[in-house]
């Protein structure tokens, strides 16, 4: 191709209609000479012949494209901008086409990564900030122990006691981040498996007998007379319902009862099909619906307090959604103050049952 054709505007149109990315070219005028469709739909076909500062209005992105015009260098920027009512952000890379005077510029598209960044350091913030708090009172008691409470025998005992307590809650926090990290890897991994709910459900109220026991509620669950199968891993159900479950014992308070039910509907407007529904409701003092949209984020907490009481770390619902992402379930959460929760487990039906 020479100079000549790329100075050919039908030439340069049919150059940057094959970038999959929103691309432009500046002349050495400083106008639009063309862009592609993904551009079109970016910025609109009537920046064509204009100036390029009619459209482009980052000053970051003026300033390097009048540089970049000037030198030739390439350059890339970046910056923010609000589409839709939501925050977006784009990465923009500038090329100088050799010996034409033109500029070619194009946007990606960057938001998902800057949301995945964001994710990454809250994540790791609060993790840090989780450990601090047990590492700092074990430190301390530590210290203690080592100096003023050497030779007592009952501050010794109660510290020991307490240090315990604090170790234990590190060792759940660091169990749930590995059971987070498996459960995210094999999201995408279609289970394989026909199994029935029923033995999953009968599973998790025999694990957890002892525990509705010692906190005095009552387990009642009435799966129906027909098999509830689905295409699952009976491992990561057991650990869905038993969190769930767990919870409904824990915050439903004592001389309560947990009531487990099973529900088959012919439609699910989300899974657009037939759906198994299992629903796991305490009468406990409910939760204010501002919470509900967050409790499956990670360290999430509606109740900071009283869920480390409980020993409670903040990861147990986002492992739940993982997971039932996987199965293409879903999580319904329905509660009001003072009249309890229910958590509801949708599944899709095994296709030769539904």
């Amino acid at each position: 191709m020479t100079n000549h054709d790329l100075g050919n505007p039908a030439t340069i149109q049919d150059l940057i209609a094959a970038f999959p990315l929103p691309t432009l070219i500046i002349g050495p005028t400083e106008h639009v000479l063309s862009l592609n469709d993904a551009a079109d739909m970016l910025l609109g076909k009537s920046v064509v012949g204009r100036h390029f500062t009619t459209s482009l209005r980052q000053p970051k992105l003026v300033k390097a494209i009048e540089q970049s015009l000037q030198d030739r260098a390439p350059r890339s920027v970046s910056y923010q901008t609000v589409e839709n009512g939501s925050d977006t952000s784009y990465d923009v890379s500038l090329r100088a086409i050799a010996q034409t005077g033109l500029l070619l510029v194009s946007f990606q598209n960057a938001t998902d990564l800057a949301r995945a960044e964001q994710m990454r350091r809250d994540f790791v913030a609060n993790v840090s900030h989780e450990l601090r708090t047990p590492l700092t009172a074990l430190m301390g008691f530590i210290e203690t122990l080592r100096s003023s409470a050497r030779d007592d025998a009952k501050v010794r005992d109660r510290f020991l006691g307490i240090m315990a307590g604090e170790a234990e809650r590190m060792n759940r926090l660091v169990g749930g981040l590995l059971s987070l990290s498996r459960v995210e890897a094999d999201e995408r991994v279609r289970p394989t498996t026909r199994l029935d709910l029923r033995n999953v459900l009968q599973t998790t109220l025999s694990n957890l007998e002892p525990l509705a026991r010692e906190n005095a509620v009552a387990l009642r669950c009435d799966p129906g007379q027909v098999p509830l199968y689905v295409i699952g891993v009976a491992d990561q159900l057991l650990q869905v319902f038993t969190n769930l479950v767990e919870n409904a014992i824990k915050y439903g308070g004592a001389d309560q009862s947990v009531e487990i039910s099973a529900l088959r509907t012919a439609h699910d407007p989300v899974l657009r099909g037939p759906a198994i529904e299992i629903m796991i409701a305490d009468h406990g003092p409910g939760i204010d619906p501002i919470h509900l949209p967050r409790l499956t984020e990670r360290f999430y907490r509606a109740d900071n307090h009283r869920n480390r009481e409980l020993g409670g770390t903040g990861l147990g619902l986002a492992i739940v959604k993982h997971i039932l992402n996987r199965h293409r379930g879903r999580l319904k959460i329905a509660s009001q103050p003072g009249q309890g929760s229910q958590f509801t487990v949708v599944l899709p039906p095994d296709s030769k049952s539904a």
